[in-house]
This record gives structure tokens, C-alpha cells and sequence, in this order.
């Protein structure tokens, strides 16, 4: 369970480094190719496939001062929950809901759900 834990928060960080840098593709290793994304940005629904948080974070610039904290959740073999706090990331504080699956022998974020914070 050890080297899980520690394999499921480096798949992790590729997501966190992606933030900070501001690069979608920093932040690709750390989701299937099929991955999806769903959460509210105000009122407007934001759902699809992953590739719309790369070109969001694209477009958004880099949160070099973001805060973060990764707690697991659950993990059961292959499956794994995992939640991400980031505050300020470009002004914004959102709550992420990560299920993550162990594909081939490496974990992968399977879907992404967030909540947007109120300013």
C-alpha cells in the first residue's frame, strides 16, 4: 500500500506542476488518455474530455503561488480517490475529486470533478 500511496501522489504532482508552470502538457502524465473533466465555472457547466483543462490552464498562465494539499482518500487495489485543496491558483481556490485507476501498472486520474469557490 506504501508504494501506492507514494505512486498515486506522484501521478499527482504531474497535475500540480502543470498548474504552477501553467502548461497542459506538464500535466498530461498524470491522466488517461480518456479522461474526463466536470465541474461549474459560475453557472456555466465545464464537462468534457481532460483535454479542456489542458487548454484552460494553457490559456489561464501559470499559478506560481498556489497552495496545495493531497489527501487519499480511499484505495482499494486498483482504485483509488483522491482530493486536491488548491488555493490561489491565479486567484481561485477549487476543491478536485480525482478517482484514479492503476492501468497497466501505473496510476492514471480516470475523471476529475471540482468545485469552483465562491471569491
Amino acid at each position: 500500500m506504501l508504494i501506492d500511496n507514494k505512486a498515486i501522489t506522484d501521478t499527482v504532482q504531474h497535475y500540480l506542476d502543470g498548474a504552477r508552470s501553467g502548461k497542459g502538457d506538464d500535466m498530461r502524465p498524470a491522466f488517461h488518455e480518456q479522461a474526463t473533466i466536470h465541474g461549474y465555472v459560475g453557472p456555466d457547466a465545464f464537462f468534457g474530455p481532460i483535454e479542456g483543462l489542458f487548454a484552460w490552464n494553457d490559456e489561464n498562465g501559470a499559478a506560481v503561488d498556489v497552495e496545495t494539499h493531497v489527501t487519499i482518500l480511499d484505495l482499494v487495489e486498483t482504485v483509488a480517490v483522491v482530493r486536491v485543496e488548491a488555493d490561489n491558483w491565479t486567484g481561485h481556490r477549487f476543491t478536485d475529486f480525482f478517482t484514479m485507476l492503476k492501468v497497466d501498472g501505473a496510476w492514471k486520474i480516470m475523471n476529475k470533478v471540482f468545485h469552483l469557490h465562491a471569491a
